[in-house]
């Protein structure tokens, strides 16, 4: 599987550590060396991160003081401050990085613009997507599946702290079973919940493969993308 363009998908919660809220920064550092050795190796990278390590919109809307649609746009803030973080880490790590959002703000990151990103890209540069799709109700899953579209990625990662999908928690569940291959149908059933259906149906109605990996597993995003190591991981098509 020897793929040139991907975009790799990570949750807030990764960047918070056992801490649960918040950055650690030693796992931005190993982030972005992992980033790193795709980058070395010939890859363009896209990243979408999520703020769920700073705040979730439905869970700041919950009680009714705060609206859906402005505890939505706090989540997308708390992406752009989860994207600064790890701009910093991967230019830290000696890469070339470009931000950029779905709401405008000048100082911090250059405004999504496609032709601009992929040209970003096609010169080595990681470019992270932050923001959201700049609209509420829709989740950084969704905006994941969507720049990775938009940007004409062979594949969508979606890197996580288990070792692929399974018909149920494994963490919960000892007789979990791994499902090494799955359709886009199977992925949108409840008790499996690998992306939000949105971006399930966006990527089956564009034929975007998912993989569902161990980002905690060092050197497994290469070994998957070069040398096509599918043993810990799952793939959605």
């Amino acid at each position: 599987m020897a793929n040139k363009r991907v975009l790799v998908k990570f949750s807030g919660e990764a960047l918070a550590g056992e801490a649960g809220h918040g950055i650690d920064t030693k796992i931005l550092n190993y982030i972005s060396q992992e980033i790193k050795s795709l980058v070395n190796a010939g890859i363009e990278v896209g990243i979408v991160i999520g703020g769920g390590n700073i705040i979730r919109g439905v869970t700041a809307a919950q009680d009714g003081i705060i609206k859906r649609t402005s505890g939505d746009y706090m989540g997308m803030l708390a992406t752009v401050i989860n994207g600064i973080a790890m701009q910093e880490a991967c230019e830290h790590a000696g890469l070339e990085v470009r931000m950029q959002t779905a709401i405008k703000m000048e100082q911090i990151a250059e405004a999504y613009i496609n032709r601009r990103a992929v040209r970003h890209l096609e010169k080595g540069r990681v470019v992270i997507f932050a923001a959201g799709t700049g609209n509420p109700f829709f989740t950084t899953d969704t905006a994941a599946t969507l720049r990775a579209v938009e940007i004409g990625a062979e594949v969508i990662i979606k890197a996580t702290k288990v070792d692929g999908v399974y018909d149920k928690d494994p963490k919960k569940f000892s007789d979990a079973v791994k499902l090494p291959e799955l359709t886009y149908e199977q992925a949108l059933m409840d008790n499996i919940k690998v992306m939000d259906d949105t971006s399930i149906a966006l990527a089956k109605d564009n034929s975007l493969p998912i993989l569902v990996c161990d980002m905690f597993k060092k050197g497994n995003l290469l070994d998957i993308l070069q040398n096509g190591n599918m043993q810990n991981c799952s793939i959605v098509r």
